[in-house]
Formats: structure tokens, C-alpha cells, sequence
């Protein structure tokens, strides 16, 4: 692509911290090194709806290093309304994916640059394929659960989060006697909650990926006490089940369901067979806040350049990754076919046997 051309940004799905970093890269990339325009793109798929489409021109004046330490996204984003199936006022469901379409281009793209998790990043994969438009990829997340990339913006900020509020807690707990329970988000995958639970050094993790009992959590903090310990901390993700099987969820006043409570059912029950006393601590969206760390500032410096170079090279259907310390690209199809889960075999779940974690199986190293 040469100079005077026009790529668009946009940021979709739930929010994290980073995503600005990765938008001031974009512009940065590609003012300075081709001498590009920029429009970003407001509300992700819900402004190229909007007629006129709702979207600002970004230029080096906004990409200082003020975007990069702030958390959230300057461009708003959105995680409802699937544009092949949005609802309507009357409760029916309408394809809108031309309307979408349509918006590109009547901004005039060369290209979109989409910031998203694997879910996101699939509706605009498909959108991309029905309008022909070129797209490449950024993979965001804080349960980095995106397939094909060791780390997402968003998962490092967010485990420092859960690590500090393990720090905080522990004081705490041994000055009552208690137990303490966190519940952290990472949707079906329990990264955060593995990665926290061992920097904070929790007693016990909970992850969806790996089945528990709860009578070999309640032993193992049993013998905590006996062994002259009068608290523990206990990390568990919001996917766990509980012990029938089901998820634990929230329904929310306009009809969104989302995990959580899995917290409050552990601390009952860790009540009531060990006759310890329980709190629970639900971390929620705060850990989607906050500055994002210096880990979660380069990846998205790292992963804005690299998209736009991709842009450069005319190369598409990508998706930027992080494999082996350093940025790459991979199909963007392996954002879905590969999610990378804790597993049994994971170097996180040994490191956490050996640490003496129960993971609330009988399995130890």
C-alpha cells in the first residue's frame, strides 16, 4: 500500500487494560513510517451502523505516551448486539452485517485493524470475508484465552490485579482467624486464577480445567490449622462448578447472564466442613481497570506496529501473536482453533504442586 491511503481502528468486546496503547501504536506506525490517515472507529461494530458512521480522525497529537499508561479504551467498544442476528425493538433478530459492511466503505478503508478477543475477532473475521475487506487482527483479553498467542493485552494488568488483592487479603485473614476466598474472572479458562494464585501464594487454586472435591479442599485447609496456621487463601475462578456440576451465574436486570457466585457457594461450604470462618471477595471488573503494567504497554506497542506492518506488506487474515518472546503473525482462523486451557500437563500446574498448592484434586507431586 502506498502513502494516502486510510485504515480504520476499533476496539470490541469487553474492555481491558492496554487497548489504548495498542490504537496509539497504530497511529504512530502509521503517520510516521507511511504516511497514512487513521480513523478510529467508535463503539467497535455499533459505529459502523451508525449513520453518518460515528468515528474521530486520530492524529499524532492523541498518540502520546499519556494513551499508553491509560486504561479502558478511547474509542468505547461493545460486546452485544452479533451483527448477523441483532436484536431489534419488536424482539425479532435482523442481519446487519451489509450495514456494517456498507459503513467501511463509506469511510473509504484500505484496511481495518481490529482489536478483539476470540470471540469478537470471529464476527469480524466473518464480516471481513462477506465485504472483502482486508483485516488484520490484534488478540485482547484478559482471560487470554485466544488460541495461537502465549499472552493478550489486558491478562498481564489483570493477574497483577488479582495478585494485589491475594496481597492485601492475607493480612487479613491471619488477623481474623479466616478464610479467605477470591473470585476472579477468565470466563471458561482459569489463567488468571493459576497465575495470582501462585505469585500471591494462595493455598488453594480453583480452575475449570481441572475437577475438584470439595472434601480434599476442606483437608487440605484442615491440616493448615493443625499444623499451626490460622488462615488460608483460596483462589477460584468464575467458571468453576459447583458441586451438582452447574455453573454458578448472574442474571442481570436486562436480561444478560454472566458467571459468578461460584465464590459464595466454595465459602459456604468450606464453612460448614471445616468450621473455619469464610469471607468471599469477588475482584469482578475491577480487574478490566486500572493503568495497564509495563508488560501489557509493549505487547500493545508491539502488537500496533506489527498490525500495521502487516497492513503494509498487503497481508491479511492475520492475526498478530506472541510466540517465543517475540511478535509474529499466524492465520487468524488459529485464533479459534487452539484455545490454550490450563491443563493437567500445564508448567503452571506443576509449579503449583510443587509449591504444595491444592488444586482440589488428590493429586500431588
Amino acid at each position: 500500500m502506498s502513502s494516502g491511503k486510510t485504515i480504520g481502528v476499533l476496539t470490541s468486546g469487553g474492555d481491558c487494560a492496554g487497548l489504548n496503547a495498542v490504537i496509539r501504536a497504530v497511529v504512530a506506525r502509521a503517520i510516521l513510517g507511511y504516511g497514512w490517515r487513521v480513523l478510529g472507529i467508535h463503539q467497535g461494530t455499533q459505529g459502523l451502523l451508525r449513520r453518518p458512521v460515528d468515528f474521530v480522525p486520530l492524529d499524532l497529537k492523541c498518540a502520546d505516551s499519556a494513551m499508553a499508561r491509560s486504561a479502558g479504551t478511547m474509542l468505547g467498544t461493545t460486546n452485544r448486539g452479533d451483527p448477523f442476528a441483532y436484536p431489534m425493538p419488536d424482539g425479532s433478530r435482523k442481519d446487519r452485517s451489509e450495514e456494517i459492511i456498507e459503513g467501511c466503505r463509506l469511510l473509504g478503508l484500505d484496511a481495518l485493524i481490529g482489536i478483539g478477543g476470540d470471540g469478537s475477532m470471529a464476527i469480524l473475521r466473518r464480516l471481513a470475508q462477506q465485504g472483502n475487506i482486508p483485516f488484520v487482527g490484534v488478540p485482547k483479553t484478559i482471560d487470554n484465552d485466544v488460541g495461537a498467542t502465549e499472552t493478550s493485552i489486558g491478562y498481564d494488568t489483570a493477574v497483577m490485579v488479582a495478585t494485589e488483592a491475594i496481597d492485601r487479603l492475607q493480612p487479613t485473614a491471619a488477623s481474623h482467624d479466616r478464610v479467605m476466598i477470591l473470585e476472579v474472572m477468565g470466563r471458561d479458562s482459569g489463567h488468571i486464577a493459576m497465575a495470582a494464585g501462585i505469585a500471591g501464594g494462595a493455598d488453594v487454586i480453583l480452575v475449570p480445567e481441572i475437577p475438584y472435591d470439595i472434601d480434599v479442599v476442606a483437608e487440605h485447609i484442615n491440616s493448615l490449622r493443625r499444623n499451626g496456621r490460622n488462615f488460608a487463601i483460596v483462589v477460584v475462578a468464575e467458571a468453576v462448578r459447583d458441586k451438582t456440576g452447574e455453573h454458578v451465574r448472574l442474571h442481570h436486570a436486562l436480561g444478560g447472564v454472566t458467571y459468578g457466585g461460584i465464590g459464595h457457594v466454595l465459602g459456604d461450604a468450606i464453612a460448614q466442613k471445616t468450621g473455619a470462618e469464610t469471607r468471599v471477595t469477588v475482584l469482578g471488573h475491577v480487574q478490566r481497570g486500572g493503568q495497564p503494567t509495563w508488560d501489557d504497554r509493549m505487547t500493545a506497542s508491539a502488537f500496533g506496529v506489527h498490525a500495521v506492518d502487516l497492513v503494509a506488506q498487503g497481508k491479511f487474515d492475520r492475526l498478530v501473536a506472541w510466540q517465543h518472546r517475540r511478535v509474529v503473525d499466524v492465520p487468524l482462523t488459529a485464533a479459534f482453533e487452539l484455545t490454550p486451557l490450563t491443563d493437567f500437563d500445564d508448567t503452571l500446574v506443576h509449579t503449583a504442586r510443587g509449591l504444595g498448592i491444592c488444586l482440589g484434586d488428590s493429586k500431588t507431586e
